[in-house]
C-alpha cells in the first residue's frame, strides 16, 4: 500500500519539480478525512447494486448502471480533491499544490530562503486523539503565511521542514562562499598578472 501511494505521489506531482529538485516529503491531510470523503460515493455504489439484487429487472439494471457510473465519477472527484491538495517538501523549497476541479490546479513554490518560520497547531479532541493539526509557514518577502490543515503528526512534520530548510541554507552558504572565494582568487590573479606586467615594462624601460 505504501509503495502504491509513493508511485501515485511521483506520478501526479513530478510536473511541479525542477530537473535538479528532489522530493523529501509528501504531505497530505489525515487519511481519516480521505475516508470520510469517499464514504458516500462508495455507499451509493454498493446500495445501487444491492437494490438490483433485490429487484433484478431490466429497467432497474439500466438505472443501476447509470448510478454506478455517476458514483464512480463522484468517487474519483472526491479522491482527487483529497489526494491532490498536498505539500511537497523538496531539497530546495516548499510547494503548495491545490486541486480546484478537473481543469483547475495551482501550485505555489516557496524557497527555503524565503521562509521566516514554521509553526504547528493541534486543536480539538479528534486532533489530539488522532494526532493531526495545522502546519503554517511564514514568508519573509510578504509576511504572509500558507497553511495546510489536518496534517498527521504536525510536530514531526514541522521539524522535517526545518531540517531540510537548514540543509538547503547550509549548502547555499557553502556555494556562496565558494563563489566569493573564486571571485577573490580571480581578482588576486588579475592583480598579480598586472603587477608582473608593470614590472616587465619597468625592466624594459630601464
Amino acid at each position: 500500500m505504501r509503495s502504491l501511494l509513493d508511485s501515485l505521489n511521483r506520478w501526479f506531482f513530478k510536473k511541479h519539480l525542477e530537473d535538479d529538485e528532489e522530493v523529501r516529503l509528501y504531505l497530505h491531510t489525515h487519511w481519516r478525512l480521505g475516508l470520510v470523503r469517499l464514504f458516500w460515493p462508495t455507499a451509493a455504489f454498493i446500495v445501487s447494486w444491492v437494490f438490483l439484487a433485490i429487484a433484478p429487472f431490466l429497467i432497474i439494471f439500466y438505472f443501476v448502471a447509470l448510478a454506478s457510473v455517476l458514483s464512480l465519477v463522484w468517487w474519483v472527484r472526491n479522491f482527487f480533491d483529497y489526494f491532490l491538495d498536498a505539500w511537497l517538501v523538496t531539497n530546495q523549497a516548499l510547494i503548495d499544490v491545490k486541486w480546484h476541479g478537473w481543469f483547475h490546479r495551482t501550485a505555489t513554490k516557496v524557497l527555503f530562503s524565503d521562509i521566516q518560520g514554521v509553526s504547528y497547531e493541534i486543536k480539538g479532541i479528534s486532533g489530539t486523539l488522532f494526532r493531526y493539526g495545522t502546519i503554517s509557514v511564514e514568508k519573509v518577502s510578504t509576511g504572509g503565511t500558507i497553511s495546510l490543515d489536518n496534517v498527521p503528526h504536525p510536530r514531526e512534520v514541522a521539524g522535517a521542514i526545518l531540517q531540510n530548510m537548514e540543509l538547503y541554507l547550509h549548502g547555499k552558504n557553502l556555494k556562496d562562499a565558494k563563489r566569493i572565494q573564486e571571485l577573490l582568487s580571480g581578482v588576486v590573479s588579475r592583480e598579480l598578472s598586472l603587477g608582473e606586467l608593470k614590472a616587465k615594462k619597468i625592466i624594459v624601460k630601464s
